[in-house]
């Protein structure tokens, strides 16, 4: 597969989901740890939405409809890691507005242009012990393979946010209730990078189906 067109993004958004849900206890087990323990349930929302905005989606502009996905998910998750992940696809969204297929190099451009809403709207970078530990260098992973199909691409991809879920178990958190919990967090994987893993995740395992 060389690209993807909207007729493809409905099975990422169900798998996205399926993904969330099976990781639900996880998500929850680990946000509780350093917040308020209710991530597994919000992402859960979060994706139902998008999932049901996609299944209906009648739009061909991918741009236009990573957009709608954004904004199904600020509907449906008004919470912090609700409004940035719905901020993530709506920046995305928009850096891909007019096309009708995406290839890998397209997908960096939108991961890349995710990771900068969610830098700008949540006042965080890269080691902060947040979903952009696991969605950096994912979006690096594409736009360094930008040639290469993409599925191939999302597998490298993947590669790059498992180790970076992984490299935040030696991270201090240093935004909002995770910064009182520095303790807890100590060791432990951060539920935010572990819900960017599962988007990338979604991706890749919804495009091989395809």
């Amino acid at each position: 597969m060389t690209s993807i067109g909207a007729g493809e993004l409905p099975r990422v958004f169900r798998r996205i989901r399926q993904l969330v849900d099976s990781r639900r206890e996880r998500l929850t087990e680990l946000d509780s740890l350093i917040g308020d323990g209710d991530l597994g349930v919000t992402m859960g929302k979060a994706f139902a939405a998008a999932d049901g905005e996609m299944a209906t989606m009648s739009e061909t502009d991918v741009g236009k409809c990573l957009q709608k996905v954004g904004m199904a998910i600020a509907k449906a998750a008004p919470s912090t890691m609700g409004t940035l992940i719905a901020t993530g696809f709506l920046r995305g969204g928009k850096s891909l507005v007019g096309k009708q297929a995406l290839a890998a190099a397209d997908l960096g451009v939108f991961f890349e242009a995710f990771v900068q809403g969610i830098m700008e709207r949540g006042k965080a970078k890269r080691g902060d012990k947040t979903i952009l530990d696991a969605l950096g260098p994912a979006a690096e992973a594409l736009l360094r393979d930008r040639e290469l199909p993409v599925v191939p691409a999302l597998e490298h991809a993947l590669a790059a946010a498992r180790e970076g879920l992984e490299a935040t178990r030696a991270m201090p958190p240093v935004h909002g209730k995770s910064f009182y919990h520095q303790e807890a967090a100590k060791g432990v994987e951060d539920p935010g990078a572990l819900t960017g893993l599962l988007i990338v995740e979604g991706f890749l395992e919804g495009l091989s189906e395809a």
